[in-house]
């Protein structure tokens, strides 16, 4: 009788729905689980075995511009402003952004706008300038003649210079002659207009101006 008790005493009763795994033994896969699913997060299974196995370059979250090119754009940002316009609700404050991009081999473009904070005023601004690059003439790293151009107060003078010299420019006109890919030039603002943006416009209208001399 003590024997039989001792017995009992010395069994372990399994929990509900548990059932222990031999030393040395793999487990089974539950038959109720659908083919595919299991080995989850292992690389295991027909289909859709690991997260992101399947995945292709560029596609979702995972792969956001593994598969995509890349380019020489550069962008710069110029001037960044705190613009407010009056409702009859009060007002309302936004960011206006405006930023030059060049691929410093002849294309440049300017882009102007605005967005409720100033990461979003830059990314819109950004995808402004891309979209309106324009080719600029170029000749022995200088423009090939000498050219003006007016945007509203801004009147802005630009001249050849021979190899050497330099950018002899400043503000605007020397950050759209640098990624544009013009190493010598000289600039002379003519009017008394301090804006940027106007600056940066007078200079984008010069250089479109410039035509190729047969």
């Amino acid at each position: 009788m003590a024997e039989e008790i001792k017995k009992e005493n010395t069994e372990v009763k399994p929990a509900d729905g548990f059932k222990p795994i031999p030393t040395g033994e793999q487990p089974q896969a539950d038959s109720r689980q659908p083919a595919g699913r299991q080995g989850f997060g292992r690389g295991q299974g027909q289909r859709g075995g690991g997260f992101g196995q399947n995945r292709r370059p560029g596609f979702g979250r995972a792969g956001v511009g593994r598969g995509a090119p890349k380019d020489d754009i550069e962008s710069k940002l110029l001037d960044l402003a705190r613009v407010t316009r009056v409702t009859g609700g009060g007002k309302r404050l936004r960011f206006r952004a405006v930023v030059i991009a060049g691929d410093k081999k002849g294309k440049i473009g300017i882009g102007i706008d605005k967005g409720r904070d100033v990461s979003q005023a830059i990314e819109k601004a950004t995808r402004k300038a891309r979209k309106n690059m324009v080719s600029v003439v170029i000749k022995d790293g200088t423009i090939p003649y000498q050219v003006e151009a007016k945007a509203g107060p801004a009147r802005i003078m630009l001249k050849p210079q021979m190899k050497g010299r330099g950018l002899v420019a400043g503000g605007a006109v020397r950050t759209i002659c640098d990624l544009a890919g013009i190493k010598n030039i000289s600039s002379k603002i003519l009017s008394g207009s301090k804006n940027k943006l106007n600056n940066a416009v007078a200079t984008m209208e010069a250089l479109k101006k410039l035509r190729a001399k047969n």
